[in-house]
């Protein structure tokens, strides 16, 4: 795959760590090596005559300055070669212990311009290269060396940012670290899920890709810029109907898009005969791969460098842009371009009839591919594959006003009077993509392609019983007048949100979330599951009970989960990175003092961190506790068994 590997160094710890990923995937694809540093001899030679009239008075002789310009510039020159040259020895010596092929190169000039300069006129495949440099301070993120490389070069480019497990490449089976792949269904990101697939191959490692959709994007838009709005404009931008739009068809065609993109990347990778594991996520994208990556902790992240709504004349896409500057793993940033055979299409697994191709037609040329996206999910559901004109019709009536269907001549006017389709007003959650059918209970999701059993049916009457417990409802009013009811610990959760951007942005979620549901509360459990990563520091994890027992709750009720509620502020105590209540820290102050105390207190750490929390409370300490004894319990018995 790749044959020629470029590394530019300068001697930082994530500079040799990028050395050491170069030589072992040298090692992999039978590749060579080219490693560089530039030193800035002309930089430092400006800076000395600009210094010249700062020195003493007996340097100021001309015989003497000219004397002190020569012993300068050679030990300058001599200088900066030779610790270029001391920088490339480490690197030719890892090469010769491993078998690959060397090359040294050094250069004269602003670091980032020759580093890009050599780049655009070699022939190399690959670049590896450090997020940070010598430069690099305690919040330091991304290198401006690395920043400006990755900005212009064409090239992959994989920076190394994890410099624990950077050098773990043949190491995959042993830390379980993964290879995830972004997917938007650009060529960018499907050449970046084949490059993925033959480095999962050679480094042992899983490859798993990720869709993200924001099926909330729209209903927050218009719920932010309603207000600003004349009434006449409001009245031409008929906000309610495209809401209903956007609800009824859009967000759910949003999703099928975007699972689409996975079962291509499944048809690739079966190809390439390896099983992928494929995970379709809501909500924004960067921060979305950001949570789930902070969660699974890759090896690596392979991302497209932009993306399927980039320019091809853009040099980073926006999502891979914050990806690289704020993920925990490394990045490959894959600049080649793959476009798959139709025959891998989604769509090709259903078959037309020519009266429901003909029917198709009569829409406008404008939404004739988010019809043709509606029908198929309205027959996968029902678990057709040959789609008729019946269907056709009966899938329209979803997402059509009847005057429409009469116009178009999906349906004709004696028969205009009639319901489509009958509901019975149930509404079914797919367990695994949060897919919502409501009338009917489906086959198939038609999102993820999930099976029935998946499903949940959602008990209304359930989730107004709990709101019962968790306070007084208040009415709310949408931006389109919509009504809504919060419980008073929904209400205190979402202000638990201290920016007011965020806030509104995240109230707008949980709205969306709750009339794509239907359900007629918003409860505590539904705000958490928008928020929880927004308030890290301030949520208490409790156990809410199993969701299939929880009286046939669905989402938005008791889950299967841990759920989040919040302590008094004045109760807490931050120790280093976590908050601790009073009386996590009262339970704690009675494990005996010393090595024993210490060894609690980090599994205590250990457990806030597996859910995900930074707040340490006396649950969590409990938790902790039982961990500790567990692990004394089995020394005890190692000790008795080896007779000590």
């Amino acid at each position: 795959m790749y044959k020629k590997i470029f590394v530019p160094v300068d001697n930082s710890e994530h500079s040799v760590c990028a050395i050491d990923m170069a030589v072992e995937l040298a090692q992999a694809f039978d590749a060579k090596v080219v490693a560089s540093h530039a030193y800035a001899a002309r930089m430092h030679d400006y800076r000395f005559k600009q210094m010249e009239f700062t020195l003493p008075e007996e340097y100021l002789i001309e015989e003497a300055m000219e004397k002190q310009r020569k012993i300068h510039d050679t030990l300058i020159t001599m200088g900066l070669e030779l610790i270029s040259d001391s920088y490339l020895v480490v690197a030719d010596q890892r090469c010769k212990a491993a078998g690959v092929p060397f090359e040294p190169k050094m250069y004269d000039g602003k670091n980032w311009k020759v580093i890009v300069k050599d780049v655009e006129d070699s022939d190399y495949e690959l670049v590896v290269m450090g997020a940070l440099g010598l430069g690099a301070v305690k919040d330091s993120q991304l290198g401006s060396v690395c920043e400006r490389v990755t900005r212009r070069v064409r090239t992959d480019t994989l920076v190394i940012k994890d410099v624990k497990r950077s050098k773990e490449v043949g190491e995959g089976a042993s830390d379980g670290g993964s290879i995830m792949v972004g997917i938007d269904g650009s060529p960018e990101s499907f050449a970046g899920l084949k490059t993925a697939l033959k480095l999962g191959k050679v480094t042992g490692r899983q490859v798993e890709a990720v869709s993200v959709y924001d099926p909330y994007l729209h209903y927050a838009m218009f719920n932010s810029i309603v207000n600003v709005l004349t009434e006449k404009a409001s009245k031409v931008f008929r906000f309610k109907e495209q809401e209903q739009l956007h609800e009824e068809v859009i967000d759910t065609g949003l999703a099928k898009i975007y699972q689409s993109h996975l079962e291509v990347a499944r048809r690739i990778a079966e190809e390439e005969g390896v099983r992928l594991k494929a995970t379709l996520l809501d909500g924004k994208a960067f921060e979305k791969l950001i949570q789930y990556a902070r969660r699974e902790k890759p090896w690596l992240m392979v991302l497209g460098r932009i993306g399927v709504h980039s320019d091809e004349d853009m040099d980073i896409g926006s999502n891979t842009e914050n990806l690289l500057r704020q993920a925990p793993c490394n990045i490959l940033l894959s600049s080649q371009r793959f476009v798959p055979p139709v025959d891998v299409s989604a769509e090709e697994t259903m078959l037309w009839t020519e009266p429901a191709t003909r029917l198709l037609n009569t829409a406008p040329d404008f939404a004739r591919g988010i019809a043709r996206t509606t029908i198929h999910r309205f027959a996968m559901e029902r678990g057709h594959s040959v789609i008729t004109r019946s269907i056709v019709e009966r899938a329209m009536g979803n997402i059509l006003p009847r005057s429409s269907m009469i116009k178009m001549g999906i349906i004709a006017e004696e028969t205009a009077a009639k319901e489509v389709v009958a509901t019975d007003g149930a509404v079914y959650v797919c367990g695994e993509c949060g897919y919502v059918a409501r009338g009917f209970e489906p086959v198939k999701c038609g999102v993820c392609r999930a099976g029935s059993e998946t499903f949940q049916k959602l008990d209304k009457a359930a989730i107004t019983r709990l709101a019962r417990l968790e306070g007084d409802a208040e009415e709310v009013s949408t931006f389109d007048d919509v009504k809504l009811r919060w419980t008073k610990e929904a209400r205190a959760a979402l202000r638990l949100i201290s920016d007011g951007y965020q806030m509104r942005r995240a109230k707008a979620q949980i709205e969306k979330r709750a009339r794509v549901l239907r359900v007629p509360m918003i409860t505590l459990d539904m705000v958490r599951q928008v928020t929880d990563d927004q308030v890290d520091d301030t949520q208490f994890l409790t156990p809410r009970g199993n969701l299939k027992s929880a009286e046939g709750a669905g989402p938005g009720a008791a889950g299967d989960r841990m759920v989040a509620t919040r302590p008094a502020a004045e109760a807490l105590h931050r120790e280093g990175e976590y908050l601790w209540t009073n009386d996590a820290r009262a339970r704690l102050r009675r494990v005996p003092e010393g090595f024993m105390r210490t060894r609690t207190r980090e599994r205590i750490e250990a457990v806030a961190d597996s859910h995900s929390t930074k707040l340490i409370t006396l649950h969590v300490v409990e938790e902790g506790i039982k961990e500790s004894l567990k692990i004394m319990e089995e020394m005890i018995r190692e000790q008795a068994a080896s007779g000590h």
